[in-house]
């Protein structure tokens, strides 16, 4: 079965970026009610659906005061625990984000290797990409920041 997951935040002055679990030195961050980490909410969503247990937001709700300031990483972790809970195995990720700056590569390895450590998955299973918006809509007016996350995950009885 294949998840897709996709996730957006608006970035401003003063704020933290945390993309993939890692905090990336920027002017710009993520203004959101946890710690905006658009990949790594793109990536919860993509293990839910993959399974059909929902999506983050009726899991971990905006409106609910105990996810202000969480760390996404709970999110993936409540979601590996409940693909595991129902006999499911995750095969592998794939994760493009879009944004104008900063550039990534730097932190990408990193990345991969956060994100491997909180699914369980060996690093080779885990893509981490990045492109532009060609300076177009917003995040090519560095407004806005975008994951997009593909999974797929197997049945233990299908193995």
């Amino acid at each position: 079965m294949i998840g897709i997951g996709y996730d957006v935040h608006r970035l401003a002055e003063g704020e933290s970026l945390v993309l993939g679990g890692v905090t990336i030195g920027s002017p710009l961050g993520s203004i959101a009610h946890s710690d905006g980490d658009v990949v790594l909410h793109a990536l919860c969503d993509a293990l839910l659906g993959a399974a059909g247990l929902g999506d983050i937001g009726e899991h971990f709700p905006d409106t609910d005061p105990r996810w202000k300031n969480a760390p996404s990483r709970m999110f993936v972790e409540h979601a590996i625990h409940l693909l595991a809970e129902n006999g499911y195995v995750l095969v592998n990720i794939d994760i493009t984000l879009i944004l104008e700056a900063p550039k990534i590569k730097p932190y990408k390895e990193a990345m991969r290797a956060e994100i491997a450590s909180m699914t369980g998955l060996q690093i080779q299973r885990v893509s981490v990409k990045a492109t532009t918006n060609e300076s177009i809509g917003f995040a090519g007016r560095k407004e806005g920041v975008a994951a997009l996350c593909a999974c797929m995950i197997k049945h233990g009885d299908d193995a």
